[in-house]
């Protein structure tokens, strides 16, 4: 949809507000609320070790799939129709997750939840840009919703365990409800507009993407848990690789591609990727495996872990604020490179202070401190290094790959069995990502000109 053919809306438009804001804040609240929650349903449910962070990941993972097209349903259907449905249909599942017998259900319930997750975000994202169609007060409103998402990130693991101490793990689920709710209510007076200018979905392109990452979520998890010398961790993998082999063929061919060769031909698009990836990988990753620790190893009540995790997830709501002024003054490139710096400096603690709680803090402050630096300046990165005409594409691109990070993170880390040796992991992957985004730094203000000027 376009600004132009939106009439401004202006009365009511802070409870209109709210009511995006609030549907954004339950997507960022399942992501991390779920944690604390995994020992407490793993133990109720009889669920073994590999399970665990399937209920996690089959969330991210259909939702980092479906993120590639999703902006293009809102455009066909109408942003505000998605947003409604996507919050009624989140409220539903969770409803179903929560009267799971099984760990199979639950996994299938997060499963389903991240279909309209995948349609809530860019749908909202459409509604704001029409309910503020000056751009200083829409500039200042992103900002505000951004915040709020650090929010829901904050307020996961501290509301889950006080829920999981007080009920159980079932009323993690069951909190969506009223959020849902309320998000209804106060969207319903949102423009209407559609734009009727829709791209066809290339479902060639997602069913490749999904089935990949996919494949590849269940090839580590498998192979973690229970061996690497085994076929079905390698078919897995194969499988994944397959997939990721052919999805350029289909991209070259697709009337509307998910990823237009276009955009993957700009270095500084694939530097951010990589960035966006590995970032969201080490923060989730960490996330994941220090709760099992705290709760496991320390013997820490949900509620204790949740609030244990305080140093971590408070950066987030406010660390993406100072981001936007330092890639002014310093360069998207400079601050990316400095977060994946600090994330290199949280490994190496971890992986020397072993079980210490010092060593387990200072990752925290470090690494929550270093990812949520990343992550905003590739957003700006991205937002400048691609054509007007692909800029949508290029968000959505950014946001799938935060989706895969999050669930590879899961994945990696939750299967690796010491603190060390998600240390060494978490050095390892944020190093490499640190060389090759300098590396590629160097080289890519003269490339990237030429394949714009291809592009235009």
């Amino acid at each position: 949809m376009t600004i132009l053919d939106s009439p401004p809306v202006r009365r009511g438009a802070p409870a209109r507000f709210a009511g995006l804001a609030a549907g954004n804040f339950m997507i960022a609240m399942d992501a991390t609320i779920l944690n604390v929650a995994l020992p407490g349903m793993g133990r109720d449910l009889h669920a073994p070790a590999a399970a665990l962070p399937w209920a996690v990941d089959a969330y991210t993972v259909v939702l980092a799939g479906l993120m590639l097209a999703s902006g293009s349903v809102a455009d066909r259907w109408g942003p505000r129709r998605v947003y409604r449905a996507a919050l009624a249909a989140f409220a539903a599942v969770s409803l179903l997750c929560a009267a799971s017998p099984g760990v199979g259900f639950v996994i299938g319930g997060r499963a389903l939840l991240g279909v309209p997750a995948a349609g809530l975000v860019p749908a909202s994202m459409a509604l704001l840009a029409a309910l503020y169609p000056d751009p200083g007060e829409r500039s200042r409103r992103i900002g505000a919703l951004v915040s709020i998402t650090g929010l829901g990130i904050v307020a996961g693991p501290v509301l889950g365990g006080a829920l999981v101490s007080l009920a159980g793990w079932r009323p993690v689920f069951l909190v969506n409800v009223p959020v849902a709710a309320l998000a209804l209510a106060a969207s319903r007076g949102l423009s209407g507009h559609r734009s009727g200018a829709a791209r066809p979905i290339d479902r060639a392109g997602l069913l490749l993407s999904v089935a990949g990452l996919t494949a590849l979520t269940f090839g580590l998890v498998d192979a973690g848990t229970r061996g690497w010398l085994r076929v079905t961790p390698a078919v897995a993998l194969l499988a994944a690789l397959a997939s990721v082999g052919v999805l350029p063929v289909t991209q070259r061919r697709a009337a509307s591609p998910v990823l237009p060769p276009a955009l993957m031909a700009l270095r500084r698009v694939r530097v951010d990727l990589v960035v966006a990836v590995a970032s969201q990988l080490v923060y989730y990753g960490l996330l994941f495996t220090l709760t099992q620790w705290m709760v496991d190893a320390r013997g820490m009540t949900a509620l204790q872990a949740g609030l244990a995790f305080l140093p971590m997830t408070v950066p987030v709501a406010f660390v993406p604020m100072v981001t936007g002024r330092l890639v002014v003054r310093f360069g998207a490139r400079r601050v990316m490179l400095a977060g994946m710096a600090l994330d290199v400096l949280g490994g190496l603690v971890l992986a020397e202070g072993g079980t210490s709680l010092w060593a387990v803090f200072a990752v925290q402050v470090l690494v929550g401190t270093g990812s949520p630096l990343a992550i905003p300046a590739c957003i700006a990165d991205m937002a400048a290094a691609v054509p007007l005409r692909l800029a949508a594409t290029g968000q959505g691109a950014l946001n799938a790959a935060r989706q895969t990070g999050t669930a590879l993170g899961v994945a990696v880390f939750g299967t690796l069995g010491t603190l060390t040796a998600t240390g060494s992991v978490l050095v390892a992957v944020a190093a490499a990502t640190v060389a090759a985004a300098g590396l590629a730094g160097r080289a890519r203000p003269r490339i990237d000109q030429v394949e714009l000027d291809r592009l235009d």
